[in-house]
């Protein structure tokens, strides 16, 4: 999508200036781990429209791999506006509906190209944009499944978007056939309807999602695997966070990153919690992100010289 972020605090009625930058999840994710130095590919539809061409153009200048994606005449490319309150999260308002990525089919699946892959990532936003957009997800995920590949999910409730036993309904079949699932804390007590988070992570082990990476914020991340105790792996600290927006993305581009390189969970963990870290320190989900030396330096305790 392409976002509007407003530049004052307050309703979206008030403000008359905005800035522009490309959104998504997947976006946020697949430019962190280029940025890593990975190779990336990224499946989606565009609206062969300015939007679209601008989100290409970007993403593609990050270094990723855009032959696979679609430039759609048919449709446009979806937008969303952000609102900024102080002390807050923002608040996303989305108009999406009927976009080129909602028109996402099977059909748009590269068998032979994502059989490359050594880890396949995808996000519960994707099923939530229509009956197609969702076939393309589950069978992604099944594809996954059948070629042995380590799938890893991220959950992203989106409640504007669906309500939450529509979201339960399809989105649990696809943590159980994921190898990692990568809720955040208050998205895994909606999804498994439970009031506390030992809860959730009982119920969720119990319908068989056996590797639950919990996102928890500023508190850091809950390392919950079948039959063994929780672990939670502590954050890094920002003194003067400025967005949270995307942080639990630029989380999951560690995270990944971190099993590419072949880090212990415990380390893969904490490369995740360092990249949300550094998407805390910016305006705008992916344009503080490092490369591979400013990460290791920043996980080595080692500090900017700024003067």
């Amino acid at each position: 999508m392409m976002a509007f972020e407003a530049l004052d605090y307050g309703p979206l009625r008030e403000n008359v200036l905005f800035k522009k930058w490309i959104g998504g999840a997947e976006d946020n994710f697949i430019i962190g781990l280029a940025r890593l130095g990975f190779h990336c590919g990224w499946f989606s539809r565009l609206g062969q429209d300015e939007f679209g061409k601008e989100i290409l153009r970007t993403i593609r200048g990050e270094g990723v791999d855009v032959s696979r994606v679609i430039m759609d005449e048919g449709t446009q490319t979806g937008v969303f506006f952000v609102e900024s309150h102080a002390g807050g999260d923002p608040r996303c308002y989305y108009y999406r509906r009927f976009s080129a990525a909602s028109r996402l089919s099977p059909n748009d699946i590269d068998g032979d190209y994502i059989s490359r892959a050594k880890v396949i990532y995808a996000t519960g936003i994707t099923p939530a944009l229509g009956e197609s957009a969702r076939e393309t997800a589950e069978a992604l995920v099944r594809f996954s499944r059948e070629n042995n590949q380590v799938m890893v999910f991220d959950p992203n409730l989106r409640l504007k978007l669906w309500g939450i036993k529509e979201a339960r309904d399809v989105l649990i079949p696809l943590m159980q056939n994921s190898i990692y699932t990568l809720p955040g804390a208050d998205e895994l007590k909606l999804l498994m309807d439970c009031s506390n988070l030992a809860e959730a992570i009982k119920k969720a082990h119990g319908l068989g999602i056996t590797r639950l990476i919990i996102k928890r914020g500023k508190g850091g991340a809950t390392i919950a695997l079948s039959n063994e105790q929780p672990m939670d792996i502590p954050g890094f600290p920002i003194e003067n966070p400025v967005s949270t927006m995307g942080a639990g993305d630029c989380f999951s581009a560690g995270f990944v990153a971190g099993l590419l390189t072949e880090q212990s969970l415990k380390e893969c963990v904490r490369w995740g919690n360092a990249l949300g870290a550094f998407c805390l320190r910016g305006s705008g989900p992916y344009q503080t992100l490092p490369d591979l030396e400013e990460l290791q330096s920043f996980l080595a305790g080692k500090d900017t010289v700024n003067r």
